[in-house]
């Protein structure tokens, strides 16, 4: 690759830029991640301190599936991921102010998590929520997806 001789840093402002100057949807994915006693994995944001799903957008190269494993160990330290299904796919433009995203929703079942997140200014912390706990309003409107996964064979296309 032609870029890799930029710092990583330079390399994702590089990036962001380049998404925005091509005006097209960016594909991420965002997991309803819940632990075998029902608890739902969040993660608090570095950007707003609201509560959200975790994931995000897809490295060049990479599938979806592993851009989940990637980002359920970035941003919540959670290493052991299983596939339950694919909820849906969220595309409204206003969803996301920093772009227009094709969010991919997934429900997963995961091991609680075992190191913190990755990047402290990106994710501020990890947390399980028993359903009582879980907050009503996520980022970037997510509480859509968790939702869907609390319906039993409900996909959403939007």
């Amino acid at each position: 690759m032609i870029l890799k001789w930029l710092p990583k840093a330079a390399y994702g402002i590089v990036h962001e830029a380049t998404r925005h100057l091509l005006r097209r949807p960016v594909v991420g994915v965002a997991a309803v991640a819940r632990t075998r006693d029902g608890r739902t994995l969040l993660i608090r944001r570095g950007d707003t301190g609201g509560w959200g799903l975790p994931g995000g957008t897809l490295e060049w190269g990479e599938t979806l599936r592993v851009a989940l494993d990637r980002e359920l160990e970035e941003e919540a330290g959670v290493t052991s991921v299983e596939l339950v299904r694919v909820l849906g796919a969220w595309s409204k433009p206003a969803r996301d102010p920093r772009f227009h995203a094709v969010t991919i929703g997934v429900e997963c079942l995961v091991e609680p998590p075992v190191k913190p997140p990755k990047n402290p200014l990106e994710i501020r912390e990890a947390r399980l929520f028993t359903d009582d706990e879980l907050p009503t309003s996520l980022a970037f409107d997510m509480q859509d997806i968790v939702a869907v996964a609390r319906e039993p064979g409900r996909t959403v296309l939007e």
